[in-house]
């Protein structure tokens, strides 16, 4: 699902062109109506740019380290260590690309980059996106079996090789969940400003079920499988720290519920409103201009809402982690501190502390 920047007359030449009504009264009246907007267009693309101006410099400021600091550990302290290295760079290429839609947004909708431009950039935002949510999801599941079926058994080759398999399979699944979309993409010229937009464009035949059939594989892959996903393994490693444990243990737990609400909260919204434009398209729900006004405007908050994890992301895997808050600090604080004997102090100090366990994390 791409950032569009397209106004409600693209909107409605989308209808125009999909023929979404059963019978002529419907039809005529689509095509003869004129929709206007709840809200300024102009403010509202410039209202949107802030937003997504906001969510790139904090994504880059959060995960830039992330990335830096797991790959300077070399992967030998944590378990997980090479899903949270895959979910930081993913979200980190999510943040990244969201310039270019900036830049598309402050031009009233219009692509100014061409059509390679439109497809590539596409691809590197739905993959990384894809991508983020799964590594979630396979995070969630490998901290259960780790903590509760396989707590004494060796974290040995085995293991790592299998997540890095792992890894590997993931990526490849968010690629292919990404091509239908970015397949049909294309840089078009708008019949109604001059410029062109970037926005798919399904075969003639059917174009309705292409659209239907994309909306409802984001939903699918996007929410209806990791979060069930995520909430069982959290609930269940939730459910495995006994109600007399200590004080660390029992805020591990209020931060394993975290990771299942801020899930829910961020993405919840956006998938809810598109379904509805989904009922839209299948003729569940009646066209109207106050519809299409809504969702025209819900689209765009609820998908610029749900990035806001891949900066909350970070600070949930992460900056809760004290081990990663030790490498951290070790690394820009003590980054020259090996001839006095500092760092050498640190690293036996922190020598004892366990590795990185979701149930460890104050």
């Amino acid at each position: 699902m791409s950032l569009s920047a397209s106004d409600i007359s693209e909107l409605m030449e989308l209808w125009e062109e999909l023929n979404l009504t059963g019978d002529a009264h419907n039809l005529s009246h689509v095509e003869t109506l004129v929709c206007s907007g709840a809200v300024g267009h102009a403010a509202f693309l410039h209202v949107l740019s802030v937003l997504y101006v906001f969510i790139f410099l904090v994504g880059l400021a959060a995960n830039a380290p992330v990335v830096w600091v797991n790959l300077r550990s070399g992967g030998n302290r944590y378990e997980t260590h090479l899903y949270v290295l895959n979910l930081a760079v993913a979200d980190l290429c999510v943040v990244a690309t969201l310039p270019v839609w900036v830049t598309s947004l402050l031009q009233g909708g219009r692509w100014p980059f061409g059509d390679a431009a439109c497809k590539l950039t596409h691809l590197v935002f739905s993959v990384n996106l894809f991508g983020s949510i799964f590594f979630l999801a396979c995070m969630s599941a490998d901290r259960y079996l780790s903590a509760v079926r396989f707590a004494n058994a060796p974290d040995g080759r085995r293991r790592k090789v299998a997540r890095r398999l792992i890894c590997i399979l993931v990526w490849l699944l968010a690629l292919a969940a990404s091509v239908p979309d970015t397949y049909f993409l294309q840089a078009v010229k708008s019949s109604h400003h001059d410029g062109a937009v970037c926005r798919p464009v399904y075969p003639a035949d059917r174009p309705r079920d292409w659209m239907v059939g994309v909306q409802l594989s984001f939903t699918v892959l996007g929410f209806a499988i990791p979060f069930p996903v995520i909430s069982v393994f959290y609930l269940l490693l939730a459910a495995a720290i006994p109600p007399s444990a200590d004080q660390e243990h029992r805020i591990g737990r209020r931060i394993v519920l975290t990771y299942i609400v801020v899930f829910l909260v961020c993405w919840l919204p956006f998938h809810a409103v598109l379904l509805l434009d989904t009922l839209s398209l299948l003729n569940v729900l009646p066209f109207s201009c106050r519809l299409e006004n809504f969702l025209d405007v819900a689209l765009h908050l609820t998908q610029c809402f749900s990035l806001v994890h891949c900066c909350i992301n970070p600070v949930l895997y992460n900056v809760l982690n004290r081990n990663y808050r030790y490498d951290l600090m070790k690394a820009f604080i003590f980054k020259y501190s090996t001839r006095t004997g500092l760092a050498r102090l640190i690293d036996g100090s922190h020598a004892s502390e366990t590795d990185y366990s979701v149930v460890n994390t104050s």
